[in-house]
């Protein structure tokens, strides 16, 4: 069984125990190690867990918290590969000097070559005589499978002027050809989507609940999503729950989505809401977030997927990822981390497992706390405790992401164990998130307190 999500007596979380692990190695593993000898974010996600922990074949190490056991278990794979891992460094050295020398700039190198260099590290060792070849074979044979699939060849595509304007003429045209909105959103609507929700939190029940199957039936995600173009007032109340929310819940800044554009350019800092996005800002989130290039359509195909996509209902084109908007949305608006008890919608058993697991975190009960106690100044503390009164935003954004991920992998949903898996891993990487900018500035304070303390003058 994995281990609790929370920490419960001698549990220690997850990452403490492989941070612990991999700074016990020693050094040689500069190059997948962050400034103060930390495993990188992309060590730990593409090398770390897939590949020496490998939590599928040893699921007692799959929780956020382990117990003494699976921590002595943990730290002894880890050392155990610990040669393997300071030889896939060196590959990785050695990979990014070739990169270099051949003049190939697309793409992340991290993303791209750290499951490559375990592979070379697994095979042949560290690098020795003749790792210069095979680092260059390697190379291309990256090359050839992505197949282009790169920012850069995205710039490129889009930077032809005549292609550009056939592009902005086809989304012209398919925007103007969208099926009409409806009159009004059936009550049927919240009704299922409040039914699946009860099914997501009652173990075993879940494939055997047909309401999730009969809103795909009805294309329910395409009927709200149609409304939204229309911004009846109805779909905030009729299918949310809440009257007072905006009826797109912020995955777009304008009253009604906009006509999408093709856009020239993107940054991962400055990306509209889902809504608003380019059809450069889509694909170029799609390139971003694929560690497996070579699996995705070319970019001129990604393209022009991306210019119908956009223009579908809700922004994506399969009828069961938008059912998972319209239920996700009904989960989001009612979500109570502070406890507040002011949620609207009637509460599921989704909602309650949600919930309790966030009013567990103690970064939620310090923020509840600075609800009755807020900081007079708004510094930051006060802006995180703020996060959790809406939790629907940042909620919602993730959800959309998600989806538009699984819509070019061309992976719907099938059946309400599915929905649940992706709503329950939404929640939870939004509270880890939060966990996360919660301790960020906790740092931040104390640093400040320190300086200020050691710069005020003292009396003799």
């Amino acid at each position: 069984m994995p281990s609790p999500s929370r920490p419960t007596g001698a549990h220690a979380p997850r990452a403490m125990i492989i941070d612990r692990a991999w700074r016990a190695l020693g050094p040689g593993l500069e190059s997948l190690s962050g400034p103060g000898g930390a495993p990188l974010t992309r060590t730990v996600k593409l090398i770390v867990l897939p590949l020496v922990i490998r939590p599928s074949l040893h699921p007692e190490l799959a929780g956020d918290f382990l117990g003494p056991r699976e921590a002595v278990h943990l730290e002894a794979l880890i050392r155990e590969t610990g040669a393997r891992l300071e030889a896939t460094a060196g590959w990785f050295t050695l990979l990014k000097k070739t990169r270099r020398a051949l003049g190939i700039v697309a793409g992340n190198p991290q993303d791209l070559y750290f499951r490559l260099c375990f592979e070379l590290a697994t095979e042949h060792g560290a690098p020795s005589a003749g790792a210069d070849g095979l680092a260059r074979a390697a190379l291309e044979e990256v090359a050839d499978a992505t197949g282009g699939r790169t920012v850069e060849a995205l710039k490129e595509h889009l930077t032809d002027p005549a292609r550009y304007a056939r592009l902005d003429r086809e989304l012209a045209s398919a925007w103007a050809s969208r099926a009409p909105a409806p009159a009004d959103v059936p009550d049927a609507v919240a009704a299922a989507a409040a039914e699946v929700l009860e099914a997501c939190g009652a173990p075993g029940a879940e494939k055997r609940s047909p309401a999730f199957t009969s809103m795909v039936d009805g294309a329910y995600g395409s009927l709200v999503g149609r409304a939204l173009w229309a911004d009846p007032g109805g779909v905030a109340s009729d299918v949310w729950g809440r009257a007072e929310l905006p009826t797109h819940l912020k995955l777009t800044t304008h009253q009604v989505p906009p006509r999408p554009e093709v856009g020239r350019g993107a940054s991962t800092a400055t990306l509209s809401a889902p809504l608003d996005r380019t059809v450069f800002e889509r694909t170029f989130v799609v390139l971003q977030a694929s560690a497996l290039r070579e699996q995705l359509p070319t970019v001129p195909e990604l393209v022009r997927r991306e210019v119908g996509r956009s223009c579908g209902p809700l922004g994506l084109c399969d009828e069961s990822l938008r059912v998972a908007v319209v239920v996700g949305g009904r989960l989001a608006v009612g979500l109570d981390p502070l406890g507040s008890g002011d949620s609207v919608p009637r509460r599921t058993a989704a909602h309650r497992a949600v919930d309790a697991r966030w009013q567990r975190e103690a970064s939620v009960l310090r923020a509840r706390r600075m609800t009755t106690s807020p900081d007079p100044d708004g510094g930051p503390l006060a802006a995180l405790a703020d996060d959790l009164r809406t939790p629907w935003v940042a909620y919602m954004r993730r959800l959309w992401v998600r989806l538009h991920g699984r819509d070019v992998r061309e992976a719907p949903l099938d059946d309400v164990a599915s929905v649940w898996a992706v709503l329950d891993g939404v929640s939870r990487s939004v509270m880890m998130d939060h966990r996360a900018r919660v301790r960020s500035a906790l740092r931040a304070l104390s640093a400040t307190a320190s300086y200020t303390e050691t710069a005020e003058p003292r009396s003799a």
